[in-house]
């Protein structure tokens, strides 16, 4: 059985009829074709598939479409506004925080929900936030320099 399902999706309206029963990573992937959040253990631990709802980070590889219903759904492809990428994204590339790319959607994402509850986050908390976004490709230590960047510019410094 197919319910209507309304909500935001990167800051635009959304409705679809379908299964509420598919998760949001299906979705996403398939019905709107934003394709940067990425399907990876498929029992929410590995961290590829975070997206935020409501400004929270949730694993959207978990999140049943019916439970999105009324909510703001953001994805990567959504952080950036007017053409001007995210502070998170933009210290992500300055310190090379990214080898393969598999996991840097679901760390920016990670990163990002990170700061908008801690603006000013110290390495063990990024540590500890990051501990679920697997990187195989081993870019930790830039992925944190990159959070410890990204929450200075966010504040307004440089």
């Amino acid at each position: 059985m197919k319910d209507t399902i309304r909500f935001e999706l990167n800051g635009k309206p959304a409705e679809l009829q379908i299964d509420s029963n598919l998760t949001l990573l299906w979705v996403l992937r398939v019905h709107f074709g934003l394709t940067g959040t990425k399907y990876g253990c498929g029992i929410g631990y590995c961290g590829a598939c975070m997206v935020h709802m409501d400004n929270v980070k949730v694993p959207s590889c978990q999140l049943r479409i019916g439970n999105v219903n009324g909510r703001n759904i953001t994805t990567i492809e959504g952080l950036s506004r007017g053409g001007e990428l995210h502070p998170v994204q933009k210290a992500f590339i300055k310190h090379d925080a990214l080898q393969c790319g598999f996991c840097t959607p679901g760390m920016i994402m990670s990163t990002t929900g990170l700061l908008l509850k801690n603006p000013n986050p110290s390495r063990e908390e990024i540590n500890r936030e990051l501990d679920h976004n697997l990187c195989r490709c081993g870019a930790h230590t830039r992925i944190i320099d990159a959070v410890l960047t990204a929450s200075t510019e966010m504040k307004g410094g440089k």
